[in-house]
């Protein structure tokens, strides 16, 4: 393993995420802008206005233009001339048939298209140009302009004039709003949009004759109803999107031919009434609806993989739960047949590494000491403390407790020495801010009986529960330990044997060579070695030790940190297992990919999850989204529950839960990306240790409970004291220098 320089902890990543998921929601939001295109069938907003425009509007012709100082200009088609007009599209499936029936009949038509949809299937706008019809402009959006602000009117047509001249070349000059329809119905709040748009040089083309198609009457109907009286011409409205237009295609083969055969003439609008055609868009109006199309087309991508990687997010946690709870079942029914009587299988020897645990570290001496196993020995290796650990345990004056000092050399080093001076071949390692239950060691000892058994996970719980913060981790501890553990044990890849509480065989502690300092989660690094070594390591729930978490936001992260960034280590350290056979390949293949996918790359993907919400938050459908939020609380909390049940208790902090998807869960998996990023960069974490404030000591005091019968506990041969002793290694000749405190 190569050499790791110790760094300041990177910072720059953090503005890069920002703007990252800025522009994610960014594109996420035009793409919920773009997309929640209407129809004519969908409806206008309702206005509480409904005030008419002036006469010259309403009782003018269907062409009409708007100029200064209220004067209005309509024109209108000449006898036996027609310009139908196709609103809505271009749509891939029915634009393409109402332009293979013109070209059958030689009939030009004008297309109002939809900016958005133009971005969608430029292709479809050129052919429209190319077979000789012209286009005008129906907004980007299909908005209602009679309800847009007005900086939003001037978007939605600069945008669609730029979708235009990107795809064609040609800048649109006619405009039909959404939702218009003969001049007699125009409002007054319309007419206002309308003068709007000819200000920026639009033509305004109402229609003449509104076939309401998209009702889908039926062929014929809509054939009967674009027929103009007697030999007047007229502007017709149809639509080739926002549905089903195969009546509208029907219909034209029946109009055209007919009314051909009547000598009318089917033209565009801008032919009918000896209007210039499209004129030639500029090269900077082109690039801007280029670039805005590649944005645009980003944003649907973007939509798209999101949506993907949140069903495969669904399926995957699903596919976890269900194992979870299976596995947890299964755990459970396995301990209740197995169940025996508690069994004396040896003497023991704890090792307490403690470094500046003046706050807890009586509480735990006492509640090891005050354990109904027999046969006990509890070493305590001060790590170079400054606050006198070492001596509040001295001056406790406990049989059966001894006390190893050594210079600051980190926890695994603290643990190797205990480890060395240790009488006995059953080891439990104990965190030194752990307050044991009277029977946990004795319980956790008891999977021993079984000689394939190399290592056994306890149980922790918070100690400190009572703040939000302290419920949210205790729900975490409990769902971890009561639905993972048992999933590990089942599947014989237990990732890691707590700190806090865990009893190994010597046999395999040696055969790995000890704790090693390589990782910050030395535990993990620990378990894994020992798992590759070919031992079991098995969860025993039943061993019950508190402990205390962090209390505040800032203690948290830096513990989630290191154990997150420790993990990382860990499986790095161990990932030739993937390739290995037997227990190591088992454990390689089932804990490290676990540890990988649900440990790692899903928590990555987790700030575009968050991203994804706030997009569905405003541009999907409200009852959706909130259905989709309530299933994943109901199964989360469901999920705790069980959890909560297996372990024995309340459900009391139940209603904090979907508290935790508002910062607890942001915070875990920005702990997952810092961690990410300074293993990338080869750097090496700084040991940031917890302040702690004594929470577990109120679960040191004495517990009614049922004290099993143990065997009378053997005579353990005292050693001489000596004292100055070099640090032994794992494996070295135990060192006879203990201190009792008598």
């Amino acid at each position: 393993m190569g050499k790791r320089v110790l760094r300041r902890e990177p910072r720059a990543h953090w503005i890069l995420l920002v703007l990252a998921m800025g522009v994610v929601l960014a594109e996420l939001s035009l793409n919920g802008y773009v997309t929640h295109v209407g129809s004519e069938g969908d409806g206008p907003a309702p206005l509480s206005d409904r005030t008419p425009a002036p006469a010259a509007v309403t009782g003018g012709a269907a062409v009409q233009r708007l100029g200064p100082d209220a004067a209005v200009g309509t024109r209108s088609m000449p006898a036996k001339t027609i310009a139908l007009t196709f609103d809505d599209g271009p749509d891939p499936r029915w634009t393409p048939r109402i332009l293979d029936v013109l070209a059958r009949h030689r009939a030009r038509a004008t297309f109002f298209q939809v900016g958005s949809q133009v971005n969608e299937h430029p292709e479809l706008a050129r052919r429209v140009l190319d077979e000789g019809h012209e286009i005008g402009s129906h907004t980007f959006t299909h908005a209602d302009v009679a309800a847009l602000p007005s900086w939003r009117l001037d978007a939605e047509l600069t945008l669609t004039a730029n979708a235009v001249a990107a795809a064609t070349g040609r800048r649109p000059v006619l405009l039909r709003p959404p939702y218009s329809s003969v001049p007699a119905a125009v409002t007054a709040a319309d007419h206002r949009a309308h003068r709007r748009a000819a200000e920026a040089g639009y033509l305004l083309v109402l229609t003449d004759l509104d076939t309401g198609d998209w009702h889908r009457p039926g062929a014929a109907a809509i054939a009967a109803a674009a027929r103009p009286r007697g030999t007047a011409g007229a502007v017709v409205m149809m639509h080739d999107s926002g549905g089903d237009r195969a009546q509208t295609v029907a219909a034209l083969d029946l109009l055209i031919p007919a009314l051909q055969a009547k000598g009318y003439r089917f033209v565009t609008v801008s032919e009918g009434l000896g209007l210039p055609a499209m004129p030639p868009a500029g090269t900077a109006q082109r690039w801007r609806g280029h670039a805005f199309r590649a944005a645009q087309t980003t944003g649907g991508w973007l939509a798209g993989a999101l949506t993907s990687l949140m069903l495969v997010a669904l399926a995957l946690g699903g596919l976890r739960l269900l194992a979870q709870l299976v596995c947890a079942r299964v755990h459970l029914r396995r301990l209740r047949r197995d169940r025996r009587p508690l069994e004396y299988v040896g003497p023991v020897s704890v090792i307490v590494p403690a470094y500046n645990e003046a706050a807890n570290i009586a509480a735990t001496v006492r509640s090891l000491v005050r354990s109904d196993y027999p046969a006990v020995e509890v070493i305590v290796v001060d790590d170079g403390s400054t606050d006198g650990t070492a001596d509040i345990v001295e001056r406790l004056g406990l049989l059966g407790v001894y006390v190893l000092r050594q210079p600051n050399a980190g926890k695994p080093a603290a643990l190797n020495h205990g480890i060395g001076y240790a009488q006995h071949d059953i080891l439990v390692l104990v965190d030194g801010d752990t307050v044991f239950e009277p029977d946990a060691i004795g319980r956790l000892v008891q999977p021993l009986r079984d000689p394939r058994v190399g290592a056994v996970s306890g149980n922790t719980k918070v100690a400190n529960r009572r703040g939000l913060l302290g419920r949210w981790q205790h729900l975490e501890y409990v769902i971890g330990f009561n639905l993972d553990r048992r999933m590990f044990d089942i599947a014989q890849c237990m990732p890691t044997v707590p700190g806090a509480i865990g009893a190994f065989r010597r046999e395999a502690v040696e055969d790995v060579g000890g704790v090693s300092a390589q990782t910050l989660a030395e535990d993990t690094d620990f378990t894994m070695a020992v798992l590759r070594a070919g031992w079991r390591v098995v969860h025993e729930p039943a061993a019950i030790a508190w402990t205390e978490a962090p209390e505040s936001l800032r203690q948290l992260w830096r513990q989630r940190y290191r154990w997150c960034y420790g993990t990382m280590q860990a499986m790095w350290k161990h990932r030739r297992a993937l390739r290995q056979r037997g227990a190591a390949g088992r454990f390689g293949r089932r804990g490290l990919s676990y540890l990988l996918l649900f440990q790692v790359l899903l928590p990555l993907t987790a700030p575009t999850v968050d991203v994804y919400a706030v997009y569905g938050a405003f541009f999907l459908e409200p009852a959706t989204v909130l259905a989709t939020w309530a299933g994943f609380t109901a199964v989360q909390t469901a999920t705790a529950a069980y959890a909560l049940h297996l372990d024995g208790e309340r459900w009391t902090p139940l209603w904090s839960l979907p508290l935790q998807q508002i910062v607890y869960r942001q915070l875990m998996y920005l702990v997952v990306i810092q961690s990410t990023v300074m293993a990338l960069l080869g750097g090496r974490l700084r040991w940031h240790r917890m302040v702690r404030t004594g929470a577990a000591t109120a679960h040191a005091g004495p517990q009614d409970h049922a004290r099993p019968s143990w065997p009378p506990p053997p005579q353990i041969r005292p050693r001489p004291d000596l004292q100055n002793q070099a640090l032994p290694t794992v494996g070295a000749q135990r060192a006879r220098d203990r201190w009792p405190i008598n």
